[in-house]
């Protein structure tokens, strides 16, 4: 499983979809980005494979970052890219 996480402007929270496939994760992580590069603000229009009724739409010029991710099938948890304080 693959996730595609958006961060949004001024919004502490960001929004995902997910994807079984490589294939169909990185076609979508390449509309978003394509979606950027163009500078012209649009409505993306996003769907989840995993949960069939879970639908997104953002409007491009409030996107902060993107990034795609797999999802660990071991694991109940996920462990996300980047930085993690660990201790205190």
């Amino acid at each position: 499983m693959y996730i595609l996480e958006i961060s949004l402007k001024f919004t502490p929270m960001p929004v995902s979809v997910q994807r079984k496939e490589a294939e169909a994760a990185q076609a979508a992580y390449q509309q978003v980005v394509e979606a950027l590069r163009s500078g012209q603000p649009s409505v993306l229009e996003l769907h989840c494979e995993f949960q069939a009724e879970k639908k997104l739409a953002v409007l491009t010029s409030e996107i902060a970052s993107v990034q795609l991710y797999e999802k660990s099938g071991g694991s109940a948890t996920v462990k996300r890219p980047g930085f993690a304080v660990i201790g205190e």
